[in-house]
């Protein structure tokens, strides 16, 4: 979008509603162009629902009302100047009897004429996706233009295109053999697998965007899928610590989000109320610190009215790795709860650790695996993941999303499922 095209939405909008927040304003923008808001005279089409992603009825209704008076007058300024300075040639006239002024005819022709300049001459080039073959043209993209947004949605470092001035190929597979070696021994140094791992982000980086299998990935960097590689990698590809990030705002906001799940949501659904029921009956079965976090999540899918399974997989605490029914998994990172007191991750089908002792390693485990790997938001978890994203884990980019497209319908750049529970949670703060 242009600048010019921004302002003249951003006028649009807070001229009427001036204290409306700014992340507000950015969605409806957004929400507005997506439905095809092009001139402002475009707005007069816009009703009450189209406004709901991101206001209150009663701010909705004051938008319309001022959108629509001013379209009105818009229109009626433009077309009597132009009708002055042109009036024979400009009136309605049929068969010779002068019918009309010529106000809507000419704001017709205006809004075409618009229309038709803004049309390019030249062929919009569609970039050809990456394929397997050999060709000159495909080699000739850069890796960035082939990878979906999804894929490098929150990253600052997706791929580092040199190596480091100290590093040469064989050093950085001498390094990858040394800590292959070194998982294998259960005292292995933590600061020098650390410093390790970060020495080889480079090829990390190469094998992942090149493609190769999550079972190769885990056979040649098994600290990688280890919560002390993993939180390496993470760090130098978003600039984020994982663990740390997470139990600070775990600590900031998790007590005001389980407050209101468990005193205000119960009451507004019948479906909640017995997620709710239900939780509370499990934790009567067991103890640990994690007991608030655990019970936090899951009403947070059950807010969101999200695939529970789709997050965690459930086995008998008595199981064991090689009898976790894999083909029942889904292919995206799933964590293996055997009874909330040990913890697998599964990615791909493969199961990448086999031995988390803690739900919130647990669970930064397999938030961070969809950014190391690649892998997009699945459908069935968005509103709940982006959630976390934002609020938990501080990744909030201005544009694109992690969630994967199914189809070719455009998604806004912040959630308005999510963005309603921020709001919820910030009038029920200021109760």
């Amino acid at each position: 979008m242009t600048d010019s095209e921004r302002t003249f939405l951003d006028v649009a909008i807070m001229e009427v509603l001036p204290q409306l927040q700014a992340v507000n304003k950015n969605i409806l923008e957004e929400h507005l162009q997506s439905i095809g808001v092009e001139t402002y005279d475009d707005l007069r089409f816009v009703t009450e629902a189209d406004l709901m992603t991101a206001l209150r009825p009663v701010e909705a209704k004051k938008l319309l009302s001022a959108w629509k008076r001013k379209c009105k007058k818009h229109s009626t300024d433009v077309a009597a100047k132009m009708v002055a300075k042109y009036p024979s040639s400009l009136q309605d006239v049929i068969e010779g009897d002068i019918v009309g002024t010529g106000y809507h005819s000419l704001v017709k022709q205006l809004q075409n004429r618009i229309e038709n300049v803004r049309r390019t001459s030249t062929p919009k080039i569609r970039k050809r996706k990456h394929q397997t073959d050999d060709s000159d043209q495909t080699d000739e993209i850069p890796l960035e233009e082939r990878a979906a947004m999804q894929d490098t949605y929150g990253c600052i470092k997706w791929n580092v295109k040199f190596l480091p001035l100290e590093e040469t190929q064989e050093s950085q597979k001498q390094k990858m053999e040394k800590l292959k070696v070194m998982f294998q021994h259960s005292d292995a140094n933590p600061e020098e697998v650390k410093c390790l791992m970060k020495s080889t982000f480079y090829t990390q980086r190469q094998h992942v965007n090149q493609g190769k299998s999550i079972k190769c990935l885990r056979e040649e960097w098994p600290f990688w899928f280890d919560e002390l590689g993993m939180s390496v990698h993470f760090m130098e590809l978003t600039g984020i610590d994982l663990k740390e990030t997470f139990t600070r705002n775990l600590d900031l906001k998790g007590k005001r989000l389980l407050d209101y799940m468990t005193t205000v949501c119960v009451n507004k659904s019948k479906k909640f109320l017995q997620n709710y029921a239900r939780l509370q009956r499990m934790r009567g079965q067991r103890s640990g610190c994690s007991d608030d976090v655990i019970e936090m999540i899951l009403l947070l899918l059950s807010y969101f009215d999200e695939e529970e399974e789709s997050m965690f997989f459930h086995v008998e605490d008595t199981c064991l790795a090689e009898e976790v029914q894999l083909e029942q998994v889904p292919l995206t990172p799933v964590v293996i709860v055997c009874e909330f007191v040990m913890y697998m991750l599964s990615l791909d089908r493969n199961l990448i650790n086999t031995n988390i002792s803690s739900f919130i390693s647990a669970l930064c485990l397999m938030f961070g695996s969809y950014y190391c790997f690649n892998i997009h938001y699945p459908s069935e978890l968005a509103s709940t993941l982006e959630f976390l994203q934002g609020c938990f884990l501080s990744i909030n980019p201005e544009k694109g999303t992690k969630v994967e497209n199914k189809n070719s319908k455009r998604r806004l750049n912040v959630n308005p499922r999510v963005l309603t529970l921020i709001q919820e949670l910030s009038d029920h703060e200021w109760r």
